[in-house]
């Protein structure tokens, strides 16, 4: 969070240090930053410990409409899982994070009137075992905000510019360059500076930098090869910004949305009568013909573009069986697909969903620590979740190429607890969050799922799974026994944190040449087991 004191200018004349509009670049010689040497410690900050399936506490558990003891509870739907998290360095918090191709670029600073930051780069290639490849520690110096753009990253924040030697201001934007996912200070890191008291926000548009800085602050546009200034305007108090089709949208605490041309003339104003607080982050965003603005205690707010009307408020849900951890407010917004991600501080990571004319809450993801900053990719969701660190969730979506295999077959609209009786051949697609499965008879299931208990297949049953399939989590180690006579054939990618029970007799089978084994605890293989199949054992339990 941005919630250093404001030095003003007639503060900083009197200490010799310039509050000009001019923008001074410089190469530092890295006095104030250092980077992590130990591998030992960038590896333990990988922590597996609550890896495995998320619970969700949906919107009608939440307002106490749950049902009632003794009636049947449907599958929820979003199976979700945690993959990892990446533990922050002594006493920072995570603030924002950017994804670019297999990486991700996670930015810390510290609470409080002292300035201390970190930038990460987390390897997501393999998300079964992600790796912190780099850790880049700044001494006098809150990072905000950052943004990957060809081999640099471009990070923003606050210096204190009364201890720093070379600093002109309290806001910078500094030139890192990054090879093969680890920094490379020796190739010179370069800084530029902005009027305002914090930089909050960047934005690399290939030859451009936007930069945006808090209280009387302003909206600059760097040059990406030497950080010199090419265009800069003052505003009051600058939080985010957001681009679209040559449009900039900037969230101003002052007054509202923003919206300026690419040479930073002003297109259009839309009032925000929200209370955004003092040195907070917020975000903005667009989505099609809609502008969608972190409001705070209000939640999030969604524009016409067109009109400038509101359209609606997304409300903050809180879940009253979890005690919040921080302010409840939202920092910020995500949307993948219908999928709508709202980092709301100490209330956490909820999901609501997108029904076209209108977004409508779905639930609290249950996840740990104050959500600061939320982007997602792909089937990937990262969360900057304050002294948590960075979270990795999947959202094992269904593939285009599942979907169309299985086509033919009924959506599942069943309980969340899965039995399949003796003689009993069932087949069904779908992606469905399931408290326990038991198989007796014959069952084929074509999506994405995960299971919060164990999963059992009884003697001479059959469990074929296409698709992607995640039994218990790492606070609660699960199990999937196969009896004698059973058979498991995986066609894509099974994990389970817990063990696998092979009894006598058994089977599993992979089929194909993609499919995928990750088991957190141990094999255990009784006599005449039959494995067979090409498949990728990622922790070698076999």
């Amino acid at each position: 969070m941005m919630n250093k004191t404001t030095i003003l200018c007639a503060i900083a004349l009197v200490l010799a240090v310039s509050c000009s509009d001019e923008t001074t670049v410089f190469s530092d010689p890295h006095d104030d930053i250092q980077l992590e040497s130990s591998e030992q410690l960038l590896n333990n900050s990988v922590v597996f410990l609550n890896a495995g399936v998320l619970d969700i506490s949906e919107s009608d558990n939440i307002t106490g409409k749950s049902a009632k003891a003794g009636v049947e509870v449907f599958a929820g739907d979003y199976p979700l899982t945690l993959v990892a998290q990446i533990n922050p360095p002594s006493n920072l918090t995570a603030s924002h994070v950017n994804v670019v191709d297999n990486y991700a670029y996670v930015a810390y600073n510290l609470a409080g009137d002292d300035y201390y930051g970190a930038i990460d780069i987390v390897d997501v290639e393999d998300p079964h075992n992600p790796r912190l490849t780099s850790r880049l520690i700044y001494t006098n110096g809150d990072i905000n905000s950052l943004q990957y753009s060809n081999g640099f990253v471009y990070a923003v924040g606050g210096v204190n510019a009364e201890t720093s030697l070379t600093a002109t201001s309290n806001s910078f934007i500094s030139k890192i360059p990054v090879s093969g996912g680890v920094f490379n200070l020796s190739a010179g890191v370069i800084y530029g500076y902005q009027p305002g008291d914090n930089a909050t926000d960047v934005y690399v548009d290939d030859k451009e930098a936007y930069v945006t800085s808090g209280k009387d602050g302003s909206v600059t546009i760097y040059d990406t090869k030497d950080l010199d200034v090419k265009n800069q305007e003052l505003y009051q108090d600058l939080r985010s910004l957001a681009f679209h089709n040559n449009k900039i949208a900037m969230l101003d605490a002052s007054m509202g949305i923003r919206v300026l041309d690419d040479k930073l003339k002003v297109k259009k104003e839309i009032p925000i009568n929200s209370d955004f607080g003092l040195y907070t982050k917020r975000t903005i965003d667009f989505t099609d013909d809609k502008i969608v603005v972190a409001e705070g205690i209000n939640g999030v707010g969604v524009y016409s573009y067109s009109t400038g009307a509101l359209v609606q408020y997304i409300p903050i849900l809180i879940d009253s069986n979890k005690e919040p951890i921080g302010d409840i407010v939202n920092n910020a917004v995500a949307i993948n697909k219908d999928v709508i991600l709202m980092a709301n501080g100490g209330a956490g990571l909820s999901l609501g969903e997108d029904k076209g004319t209108a977004a409508e809450p779905y639930g609290v993801i249950q996840l740990d620590g104050s959500i600061n900053y939320v982007q997602t990719e792909g089937d990937y969701v990262f969360a900057a979740s304050g002294k948590q660190g960075l979270q990795i969730i999947k959202l094992n979506r269904l593939s285009q190429s599942l979907t169309a295999t299985c086509a033919t077959l009924e959506e599942y609209d069943g309980t969340n607890k899965l039995d399949i009786k003796e003689g009993e051949d069932i087949a069904f697609r779908g992606s469905k969050r399931f408290n326990e499965i038991k198989v007796n008879g014959s069952l084929l299931m074509c999506g994405s799922w995960t299971v919060k208990n164990d999963v059992d297949v009884k003697e001479n049953a059959l469990l074929e799974m296409n698709g992607t399939l995640v039994v218990g989590n790492n606070k609660r180690k699960k199990k999937i026994t196969i009896e004698k006579g059973g058979i498991l054939r995986v066609e894509g990618n099974l994990s389970i944190y817990g063990d696998l029970e092979l009894k006598d007799n058994s089977t599993i089978e992979f089929i194909g040449n993609n499919s995928v084994v990750n088991i957190i605890g141990e094999v255990k293989i009784d006599d005449n087991v039959t494995i067979s199949g090409v498949f990728d054992d990622v922790r070698n339990k076999f």
